[in-house]
């Protein structure tokens, strides 16, 4: 039977709640594997996905550069390994940072064709919660926490959205890689880790 083998970056952020989403994922899905504290690069080269959690996008962008993961995680998510990125991973993810991005000296795996915001919902106190329509997800809404949560401006290329908030993009896929500007790993409903894993396994 394939093991599918996923990897949360464990710098900084809810690492340990994606690791317990994936694991509830992989049950519901009846997916044998197993998902990993990922802080360096070694290993990544047998990981059937990678999961980029939310935190302090500028220090997860420098602590990925200092530990030699930046550059392992671009040339992987080149060759087509899936990426799912959340809040401050969706930040990452990005082609282009607004001006307070590139400000502060925010890195960029300048994976995805978008344009992020960063707290574009305001910083830590107007955090809130809200059920969205994403058909991905099911037919069911999708209950949504936003923390300091970035939006996408602009998307071209190929890339797609996949749900809006109050007109703004809050989800985008691209080819193997999937952002998300909320936190499905606070929730108990897994369906985001479940449609991730289905990207895992093609």
């Amino acid at each position: 039977m394939v093991r599918v083998k996923i990897g949360v970056i464990g710098l900084q952020g809810a690492v340990e709640e994606h690791i317990g989403a994936t694991q509830q994922a992989m049950r519901k899905l009846g997916i044998q594997g197993e998902v990993r504290w990922v802080n360096r690069p070694k290993g990544i080269e047998e990981l059937d996905g990678i999961i980029i959690p939310g935190g302090e996008s500028t220090t997860i962008g420098k602590l990925l550069v200092t530990s030699g993961l930046f550059e392992e995680i671009r040339t992987r998510a080149t060759d087509g390994l899936p990426i799912l990125g959340t809040c401050a991973g969706m930040i990452l993810l990005a082609k282009e940072g607004d001006e307070r991005t590139m400000r502060v000296g925010q890195p960029l795996l300048g994976l995805m064709d978008m344009k992020i915001i960063r707290n574009a919902f305001g910083r830590q106190r107007e955090s809130f919660e809200v059920d969205l329509e994403i058909p991905g997800f099911g037919e069911a809404p999708f209950h949504c926490v936003f923390i300091r949560a970035p939006i996408v401006e602009r998307i071209w290329g190929d890339a797609e959205v996949m749900a809006k908030y109050a007109g703004k993009i809050v989800a985008v896929k691209q080819r193997n890689m999937l952002a998300l500007a909320f936190h499905p790993e606070l929730t108990q409903d897994t369906r985001a880790h479940e449609y991730f894993l289905r990207m895992c396994k093609r």
